[in-house]
């Protein structure tokens, strides 16, 4: 089966399940959205642009990040487009562990 290699705006609200008005807002707020439009002014997004729509979601919807936090962690990490999330999130809690572990360890 051949992937689409671009998506309408309404396609991508029924895919990540979201009002057409939540898409174009990102699209606004987010740099790294960049869909292509016809004549008419309708929007079509590329594969990349899907990706970064997931971890947007990810960010905003399951990590619960405002936009302004989202944009940070996206600017803090620009490659982060390609990176999981929570693997990213596991190890700084397991880092934050360890050096609460090693305060203690200092005051003894």
């Amino acid at each position: 089966m051949i992937e689409k290699v671009y998506y309408s705006i309404g396609e991508v609200a029924e895919k990540f399940d979201l009002p057409v008005s939540t898409i174009r807002y990102w699209e606004q707020q987010f740099s790294i959205l960049k869909p292509m439009r016809n004549k008419k002014g309708d929007r079509f997004f590329s594969q990349k642009d899907m990706q970064n729509l997931s971890i947007i979601y990810r960010l905003v919807k399951e990590q619960g990040l405002t936009i302004a936090g989202a944009k940070q962690r996206l600017n803090e990490n620009p490659e982060g487009t390609n990176h999981n999330v929570e693997i990213v999130r596991q190890l700084q809690a397991i880092r934050d562990e360890l050096v609460s572990y090693m305060d203690e360890l200092k005051t003894v």
